[in-house]
């Protein structure tokens, strides 16, 4: 799933720092709060990552978890998807589907770049770029 989401770079939302998310060209498509909320670009709330790693739609359903060692279930606690700590995606057969750089570029498999998410925690950009639709 390559819906992208943006992230204002260091701008200020009711008091919560928020990164921007970017398309491969640079034009924001959403925000990701440091309190865990995603936005589109029109700071519209799609969904939530909480700190336990629950992911949780606009409405507050859970759609899905982060797990401390970059397992991505859904709802049902099945795995969906694996991110490594080098920052590469992998889905529920450990095929890579994509990468997630140190400097916050998002890759497809072939390592064409398809967005930006500088200063996004490594899972929470591979969840929105990869895994959930918000």
């Amino acid at each position: 799933m390559k819906k992208i989401l943006a992230i204002a770079l260091f701008s200020l939302t009711f008091g919560v720092k928020a990164q921007t998310i970017e398309s491969g060209s640079h034009s924001t498509t959403g925000y990701v709060k440091s309190d865990g909320t995603i936005e589109n670009s029109s700071h519209s709330t799609k969904g939530y990552i909480k700190s336990d790693g629950t992911i949780e739609n606009s409405s507050h359903s859970t759609i899905g978890y982060i797990k401390s060692n970059g397992t991505i279930e859904n709802s049902s606690h099945s795995t969906i998807g694996y991110v490594k700590s080098d920052g590469t995606v992998e889905n529920s057969s450990h095929s890579t589907v994509g990468y997630v750089k140190d400097n916050g570029t998002v890759e497809n498999s072939s390592h064409s770049t398809i967005g930006h998410a500088s200063g996004v925690k490594k899972e929470w950009a591979a969840v929105v770029f990869f895994f959930f639709k918000f």
